[in-house]
């Protein structure tokens, strides 16, 4: 058993570093081609069967080139997997050609004259079995089991058998056999650990709706040393567990850490499918903002890579846009996508040969002729729907046919048409009973293949069972398993009470923080609720003396409107009270209500305006309950009403940019400075309430909700008179 052992020797340069230094800026700029040699050290015979790849994907031995020609960036993890001999991992540096020379690898058993003589020629030729296997997998499952079970019969390594079992797996999994598949994983597994195997046992788990299971087993993967591709399947595959259990937040949580994996090593197919996942759990959030954004983020990667990813995205962000009743963004993008499947090609005019879930062109034209009758736009559905019925027909695709007939009988209705509706409805009865008939015979046909790979599954249990080497080797591992971790119990108990100690402290700490942080925001919650509870008093006491001088000069009308509206106002201020922000719109009818109270009172004082941007909607934007009154009762109060003349009040909200709006207080009153002046001793011993609540207010609420709301006051003229006060808005 020497070939166990061996030794790599990588890295020879091909070309002079003065060539290397020149491309180096090129090679980090994009993908390039890089050689890659494995072969024995001892014979110099090339290995043309190992299992090459580069996250996640595979690459062959290429006969033409005399090497494996693997496309790859700088810092891109290659892995090269080979029964009998360790996996090799190596992080791409340049372009230069990689070889990897094998120590002790068995060439015997490849040499043609041993074969001939080989009264056992099964273990000689067990590569080529295993190599048939693979290369039948995806199209004869019958071959492929039969070269499994051939490679099987020979008296092989524990690596071999672990490789043999884990392709088996692979077969079974491609075939949707899942709990084949998982009993094959794990027997490779207890036969020789690896990760990948794991991995791989995972995600048949997971296929299998074993999500318990499929957790457990990624739980474990995680405390173990992984490489960086793993690490990325892995919290991905817990982010799906989650997702399907409707943990969202653990789900987001775990493809952000895969994200965050992929983006530092550029793994570019892997952020694609991240930014996706991730749009979908921000969707199932409520976070529309957010999962748009990483739709948007997953087309720009998918650009980077081909046109079919670019497809795969579009798809999944017009669905996005469908669920939440988007249909003209949804229409637009799916039309782009239509263009572009002009130019790919259909391998079969039968559907049996298309995947069930590719992107073909009756499929995005039904579904834009399903968004046009979302939004009752029947006219516009019509031609979408034909032409997806077309094409259906033409690729004969069925289902999508009945769909798509299905679909225009029920529009011809909505318009009234019943005759075309009944026409169609006919088509469409037609169309069930043909597939009706084609799905009993792919049931019967599935029925057939499942006994199939039952009965192989019963010959290669029963050749482990008859041999005995299922059961030897998998005591083997389990005695081997059960020694190691006896070994190391005690060292581990000494080390888990050590970490379980400084848990305990991390955790105390922990609590107390977030203690004192619960009882800050309990501090600022009351806070905000004794402020928002106040009313300006001398706004309240002046109103009244207003209402008292009215009755005074038998002004009874006057008197009665102006406490009816004051008492709208109380009633609105009062309703709002309780809330951290209202909506802008409710704040500008109270601030309307106010200016034209005050205005009643001091006609002779000043006029007002109250601009508002049309282009803005109010709605979207939030605001706390009567944050502005105090600024204007400033200017009207202090301001204005010690102008001789009559002045002017100017209320005004503009849009600055797609976030925020600005709006502006300005008065030509007398200012700020000549009003302190003004004040009388006994006003001056009184400290100005308003104005610190409101600056306490937004302090608090900045803290809360992160720097929503920004103030600055400040003299409109350069001799002091007139106070201008400049608010921006933040959208939430």
């Amino acid at each position: 058993m020497n070939f166990k052992k061996h030794i790599i020797l990588l890295l020879l340069f091909l070309n002079a570093m003065f060539f290397a230094q020149e491309k180096k800026g090129l090679i980090k700029a994009k993908d390039f081609f890089v050689k890659v040699v494995v072969e024995s050290e001892k014979t110099g015979n090339l290995i043309t069967n190992a299992d090459v790849s580069i996250n996640g994907k595979q690459f062959l031995y290429s006969d033409f080139y005399r090497c494996y020609r693997i496309k790859a960036k700088v810092n891109d993890e290659l892995i090269i997997r080979h029964p009998d001999f360790e996996t090799v991992y190596y992080v791409i540096k340049s372009n230069e050609e990689i070889k990897i020379l094998v120590k002790d690898f068995p060439d015997e058993n490849y040499s043609i004259s041993k074969l001939r003589k080989s009264k056992k020629p099964t273990d000689n030729f067990y590569l080529q079995y295993l190599d048939s296997a693979k290369y039948y997998t995806k199209k004869d499952i019958e071959k492929s089991l039969t070269f499994i079970e051939k490679a099987l019969q020979g008296t092989n390594s524990r690596e071999r058998n672990a490789t043999t079992y884990k392709t088996l797996a692979n077969i079974y999994l491609y075939w949707k056999q899942y709990d084949l598949a998982v009993y094959n994983y794990k027997l490779s597994n207890q036969i020789y650990r690896t990760i990948d195997t794991r991995i791989k046992l995972a995600k048949a788990q997971f296929l299998l709706k074993d999500f318990e299971g499929s957790k457990n087993t990624l739980k474990k993967l995680e405390t173990e040393k992984l490489r960086n591709f793993e690490k990325i399947l892995v919290f991905e595959s817990l982010g799906d567990i989650a997702f399907k259990n409707k943990n969202y937040t653990e789900a987001k949580k775990k493809y952000q850490q895969a994200f965050k994996v992929a983006k530092n090593n550029k793994v570019t197919s892997k952020i694609t499918d991240l930014s996706s996942k991730l749009g979908t759990v921000f969707s199932a959030q409520g976070n529309l903002k957010q999962a748009k954004l990483s739709f948007k983020n997953s087309l720009n990667f998918a650009e980077k890579e081909n046109e079919t990813r670019v497809l795969e995205e579009e798809e999944k962000v017009a669905d996005f846009l469908n669920s939440n009743k988007k249909y003209d963004e949804e229409i637009e993008l799916r039309k782009k996508s239509l263009e572009k499947t002009k130019s790919k090609k259909i391998p079969s005019k039968s559907v049996e040969n298309v995947k069930s879930d590719s992107i073909t062109s009756q499929k995005i034209n039904y579904k834009i002729g399903n968004a046009y009758i979302l939004k009752e736009a029947y006219k516009e559905a019509i031609p979408f729907l034909e032409k997806s019925r077309i094409d259906a027909k033409e690729n004969n695709d069925i289902v999508v046919e009945k769909d798509a007939t299905r679909k225009i009988s029920e529009v011809f209705a909505n318009l009234g048409e019943y005759d075309k509706a009944l026409k169609n409805y006919e088509k469409y009865v037609a169309l069930v009973d043909s597939l009706y008939v084609r799905k009993e015979q792919e049931i019967q046909q599935a029925k057939r293949l499942s006994k199939k790979i039952a009965d192989n599954q019963n010959r290669i249990a029963s050749l482990e069972k008859d041999k005995e080497l299922t059961q030897s080797k998998i005591s083997l591992a389990y005695i081997d398993q059960k020694l190691s971790e006896e070994s190391n119990r005690r060292q581990r108990l000494i080390i888990y009470s050590l970490i379980g100690g400084f848990l305990l402290m991390c955790l105390l700490a922990y609590f107390m923080y977030r203690t004192n942080k619960q009882q800050k925001l309990a501090n600022n919650l009351l806070a905000l609720k004794s402020m928002r509870s106040q009313m300006n008093p001398h706004f309240i006491f002046n109103a009244l003396n207003s209402v008292n001088s009215f009755i005074a000069v038998n002004d009874e009308r006057n008197a009665n409107r102006y406490l009816s509206e004051f008492s709208v106002l109380m009633r609105s201020v009062l309703e709002n009270s309780d809330e951290d922000f209202i909506s802008l719109t409710k704040e500008v009818e109270l601030l309307e209500l106010y200016v034209k109270l005050e205005h009643n009172r001091f006609k002779d004082k000043f006029d007002y305006q109250i601009n508002i941007d049309k282009n803005i909607d109010l709605d979207q934007f939030l605001i706390p309950p009567m944050l502005l009154q105090p600024y204007i009762e400033n200017a009207i109060w202090h301001g204005l009403r010690y102008k001789k003349e009559k002045g002017n009040l100017e209320i005004s909200i503009n849009q600055k940019d797609a976030e925020t709006i600005s709006i502006l207080i300005i008065d030509d009153g007398i200012g700020r400075k000549q009003s302190q002046e003004l004040k009388t001793k006994n006003q001056l011993k009184q400290k100005s309430k308003g104005m610190s609540t409101i600056k306490n207010r937004i302090a608090i609420l900045n803290d809360m909700y992160k720097d929503r709301i920004s103030v600055e006051v400040s003299n409109v003229l350069e001799t002091g008179e007139g106070t201008k006060v400049a608010l921006l808005l933040k959208k939430v």
